[in-house]
C-alpha cells in the first residue's frame, strides 16, 4: 500500500514537471519570435551601399601652358527690330552649335577661375553674357535647360520695375534654374565715364549691393554701360569689390587686358553659324 502511494506521488511530481517545462519552453519561445529582430526589414550595408546616389567626380581643371584666350559672347535682346536684338531663332540655333562642338559654358565663378588661374575645365570654353536683363532673354531658358547650358545676365538694378526687363521675382527664379546668374549693370545704365568720381561710386556699390541682398550673391562681375571705363572707374570697380569687369571691346579676352578692362565678341543679328563659328575660334593649350 506504501509502495503504490509513493508511486502516485512520483508520477504526480513527473506530470506537473513535464507541464511546468512545457509552459516555460512555449514562453521561450514566444519571447523569442517577439524580440528577435525582423530580418525581412532590416538594411544591411549592401543594401545602403546599394541605394547611395555616387556624385559624378570632378574632372581636374587643366593647367594651360598659353595664356587662356576666353570668348565672351555678348547679346543683349532677344527680338528683333535692331542690331542689340538677336532673333531666338538665332540665338538657339548658336547655343545648339556650342553644344554639338562640346564647349563647356561657363559661369562667371567658373570664367573668373579660369583667367586669373589660367586654368580650364576643358579646352573649348566659352562665357555666354547678356546685358540690360531684358524680359525676353526668358526665351532661351528651355534650350539651357535642355543643353545643360549656362548664361550671365548682366542687371540693371534700377529698371527691375520696367515692364520690358525681368522682374526681381523673375530674377530669382531663373537663378534657381542653375542655368543663369546674375552681375551688375550698374544702377541707371549710364555713361561712367560722364560722371563724377562720386556719382560712378554710387553707380558701383549700390548695384553690387542690391543684388547681393536680393539674390543672396557675392556679385563678382561689372559690365560698363556703354562698355567703356577710365581709370577712374576701373579702381572704384575694385574698391567696391568687383574681380572682374567687361567692356564692349572687340576680341577675346585675356588677362594681359586687364581684369576690369577685359574684351567681348559681339553676336549680331543675321550672323549665320559658319560666322559664328570662326567668331569664337580660339586655341588653348
Amino acid at each position: 500500500m506504501m509502495k503504490r502511494k509513493w508511486g502516485l506521488l512520483a508520477g504526480c511530481l513527473a506530470l506537473v514537471a513535464i507541464i511546468f517545462g512545457a509552459v516555460a519552453f512555449t514562453q521561450s519561445r514566444r519571447t523569442n519570435v517577439r524580440t528577435a529582430p525582423a530580418t525581412h526589414n532590416r538594411l544591411t550595408k549592401k543594401d545602403v551601399l546599394a541605394t547611395e546616389v555616387k556624385a559624378k567626380p570632378t574632372q581636374p581643371w587643366v593647367k594651360l601652358k598659353q595664356p587662356l584666350q576666353l570668348p565672351i559672347l555678348m547679346y543683349h535682346s532677344i527680338s528683333t527690330g535692331n542690331q542689340l536684338r538677336v532673333p531666338k531663332q538665332q540665338a538657339v540655333a548658336e547655343l545648339n552649335y556650342l553644344k554639338r562642338h562640346h564647349y563647356q559654358t561657363l559661369t562667371t565663378a567658373q570664367a573668373i577661375r579660369a583667367l586669373t588661374t589660367n586654368t580650364v575645365p576643358q579646352k573649348k570654353v566659352v562665357w555666354i553674357t547678356l546685358d540690360d536683363a531684358y524680359r525676353d532673354n526668358l526665351k532661351l531658358l528651355p534650350t539651357l535647360k535642355r543643353n545643360q547650358q549656362h548664361v550671365t545676365i548682366n542687371a540693371i538694378t534700377g529698371f527691375t520695375h520696367k515692364s520690358n526687363h525681368l522682374s526681381l521675382a523673375q530674377m530669382r527664379a531663373l537663378k534657381a534654374t542653375g542655368r543663369v546668374d546674375f552681375a551688375s549693370h550698374t544702377v541707371q545704365h549710364l555713361d561712367l565715364n560722364a560722371l563724377t568720381a562720386a556719382q560712378q561710386k554710387h553707380e558701383l556699390v549700390d548695384s553690387k549691393a542690391w543684388l547681393d541682398q536680393h539674390l543672396d550673391q557675392d556679385t563678382q562681375m561689372l559690365c560698363y554701360p556703354a562698355g567703356r571705363a577710365d581709370q577712374t572707374t576701373r579702381r572704384l570697380a575694385k574698391q567696391a569689390g568687383y574681380r572682374v569687369a567687361l567692356t564692349t571691346q572687340e576680341g577675346i579676352a585675356q588677362l594681359s587686358q586687364g581684369r576690369y578692362n577685359l574684351s567681348r565678341l559681339r553676336v549680331i543679328p543675321g550672323m549665320n553659324l559658319a560666322t559664328f563659328a570662326a567668331l569664337i575660334q580660339g586655341t588653348n593649350s
